[in-house]
């Protein structure tokens, strides 16, 4: 679909829009902190045990009064706002679009197929758990807004960063990888808490091909496979994408942070009210929770919402948004294109059925839209799959996910087969109760965690057993793994023929250590093109 700012189809459209939310809002916010107030962290708790503060209890008694009282005046106002706002969204196209005032063409795009055939391309994708404040508590996250703009300030720190690559001779190379050369646009400098955000010059494009061994501080290789625990987000992220930004304002944060490094942001992706729509099914009252933030322009976007969500994941919008990027010019002048793909699968334990059948209309609706707008005069050079699975690799009870055939099309580099991790694989999902343990509440401190084989055991989610099988494991002599959740997948079969994919880098990243529950995940391919390929 052609890409707008506004989900909607005109100014008026979008005024009533606002006008009904405007009048839906007070109730809602009135709720939110009616269930906020009787609900606390354990990091408050904390607070307030340090502190002995013994006037909690009133702040909760008469803030509940009072917010419910609230609630009751503006209801009739809501009820109002709600005959506006809910016939609006069968009209709503699924998401906004954000693109930043356009720079220079060669500030957006990534020249190094251009000069010499090569690059690498960076992509991370994290669960931020950016539900209401109030909900957010059940999962032991407050502070909801708070966290938006702290995650944002520390996603900015870390891709910001100068990308530094060591590289000696080996004779055991066995090809060749060139530094990363994205391109970072240029930025003021600004300060963020006691952070300074640094401006990266563009990268030269122009560089002398490196050998293929190794490596900076702390990255490490097996089963050839480069990977590291870092403290920090990957440097130069190309595209990122996030799960669970639900909540609209935060979501407006996000954006509002992020937007001077990537120029161009899909948010608020989904759909609301009757789905289908002039239909009762299936009501959702919040979005799919899917944020796409990327360096390339967004040539062409598409998002579907699964049909067969059950229970409390019903209540949102989760499905897939597919996206086509605009990457560059090859050495014969041939446009280069990207394909990029973001979801959030079903929750529950024990029903692994439905997130099959999501996997099947996954694989079915992304072959769909890039049959839709493959253009013969274009090179592919990457298609990735990535976001919150909702199972494992490693868990009895995900037997019927890790055999899907989804497996078979895209490549997961921490996957040695159904049912089995590579040895140096971390699990994705922290355990809630202890988010706030001093041995995992900043990055640093969580990054020594997970680099430990014992510690981390206390603070990953272990395997979920079969039902009414007791659970054995790690079999003897196997590492102890964890659930890993959050995934990045590429896909070869389906680029250029000419084109080579290696996987430069997988990274485990702490940088948002206290902010959400999940670890996020990056991965960096290095893709090289046969100087002939344009020809084809």
């Amino acid at each position: 679909m052609a890409l707008q700012a506004s989900p909607f189809p005109n100014g008026f459209v979008a005024g009533v829009h606002t006008v009904g939310w405007a009048f839906i809002l007070p109730c809602f916010w009135f709720l939110d902190r009616l269930i906020a107030v009787c609900k606390s962290t354990t990091l408050e708790r904390t607070q307030r045990l340090e502190q002995e503060c013994y006037l909690h209890p009133l702040k909760v008694f008469f803030g509940s009064i009072v917010f419910f009282i609230l609630f009751l005046a503006t209801a009739p106002l809501a009820f109002l706002g709600f005959l506006l706002w809910a016939p609006l969204q069968a009209c709503r196209r699924p998401f906004y679009y954000h693109r930043e005032t356009p720079s220079p063409p060669e500030k957006e795009i990534h020249r190094g197929f251009e000069l010499v055939g090569k690059a690498s391309f960076s992509f991370a994708t994290a669960n931020l758990c950016l539900l209401p404040d109030s909900l957010a508590r059940f999962n032991n996250l407050g502070h909801t807004q708070l966290r938006a703009s702290a995650i944002g300030q520390r996603i900015v720190q870390g891709v910001c960063r100068p990308h530094i690559r060591i590289f000696v001779d080996s004779p055991s190379s066995c090809g060749t990888l060139s530094p990363s050369n994205s391109i970072l646009p240029t930025v003021n400098t600004a300060t963020y808490g006691a952070t300074d955000r640094q401006p990266q010059p563009p990268g030269r494009s122009g560089h002398r091909s490196a050998p293929r061994a190794l490596l900076s501080q702390g990255l490490r290789q097996q089963d050839d496979v480069p990977w590291e625990v870092s403290s920090l987000f990957p440097a130069d992220i190309d595209i990122l994408c996030l799960e669970e930004v639900f909540d609209k304002r935060a979501a407006r944060k996000l954006t509002d942070v992020l937007k001077p490094v990537f120029g161009h942001i899909l948010y608020d992706i989904g759909v609301y009210a009757c789905q289908p729509p002039c239909r009762c099914s299936s009501f959702k009252f919040f979005n799919s929770g899917l944020f796409l933030a990327s360096r390339f322009p967004v040539l062409e976007a598409q998002y579907h919402c699964f049909p067969n969500s059950r229970g409390e994941d019903a209540l949102a919008a989760k499905g897939l948004l597919s996206a086509k990027v605009l990457i560059g010019q090859n050495q014969k002048g041939k446009r280069v294109v990207g394909y990029f793909n973001c979801t959030h699968l079903h929750a529950p334990e024990g029903e692994g059925e439905i997130r099959c059948e999501q996997l099947n209309m996954v694989t079915k609706w992304i072959c769909d839209f890039q049959a839709a707008n493959s253009l013969p005069d274009e090179d592919v050079v990457f298609d990735v799959l990535c976001g919150d699975f909702n199972f494992d690799n490693c868990s009895p009870d995900d037997t019927l996910e890790q055999n899907h055939c989804l497996f078979e099309e895209y490549r997961d580099p921490c996957r040695a087969g159904p049912g089995k991790e590579k040895p140096w694989v971390i699990g994705t999902l922290l355990e809630q109760p202890t988010l706030y343990e001093d041995d995992i509440n900043t990055p640093e401190n969580l990054q020594r965690t997970l680099e430990s084989d014992e510690l981390r055991q206390q603070y990953i989610c272990p395997p979920v057993p079969a039902m009414g099988t007791p659970l054995v494991y790690p079999e003897a002599g196997q590492p102890w793994i964890g659930r890993r959740i959050d995934y990045i997948l590429y896909r070869e079969n389906s680029i250029s023929k000419r084109c080579r994919t290696e996987v430069e880098e997988v990274t485990f990243i702490t940088q948002l250590a206290g902010l959400t529950d999940h670890i996020p995940v990056g991965l960096r391919l290095n893709v090289t093109m046969d100087s002939d390929s344009a020809d084809e």
